[in-house]
């Protein structure tokens, strides 16, 4: 089966955005670079992930105010993660028991890329059919 490392984003393509920005300004880039997520960082260092999801239920559903709610208010946090050679079948059952679209890899304990169900998706649909 094919490693998660073959199919993960490298930390190096992060779309970051400092734990002080407001809501709507994170909600702004992720729809602009067409993305699902973003990463809140406190200077160099990741402290969370920030989804569309997260957007939705912390923020839209709740009735909050965008331009005075901080990323570090709604983001999820610690992230969720996985080793770079585990399978994408451990990630996707991972995801699936977690109830998460995305999941940090880590290499040693160390985050170096991200994986998404989008990720997946792309792979099981270039598979051969038979």
């Amino acid at each position: 089966m094919v490693p998660v490392k073959s199919f993960m984003i490298p930390r190096e393509k992060f779309v970051t955005v400092p734990r002080d920005t407001d809501a709507q300004t994170a909600a702004r880039i992720m729809r602009d670079r067409g993305i699902g997520s973003v990463f809140v960082t406190n200077e160099k260092e990741i402290i969370g992930i920030l989804t569309d999801s997260d957007m939705m239920r912390r923020v839209v559903a709740a009735g909050t105010d965008v331009s005075k709610t901080k990323v570090e208010q709604i983001m999820s946090a610690p992230i969720l993660t996985i080793e770079e050679n585990k399978t994408l079948l451990d990630a996707n059952d991972l995801m699936a028991q977690a109830h998460v679209r995305h999941l940090g890899v880590t290499r040693d304990g160390k985050l170096v890329g991200v994986i998404s169900v989008r990720d997946l998706v792309v792979f099981l649909t270039n598979l051969p059919r038979k």
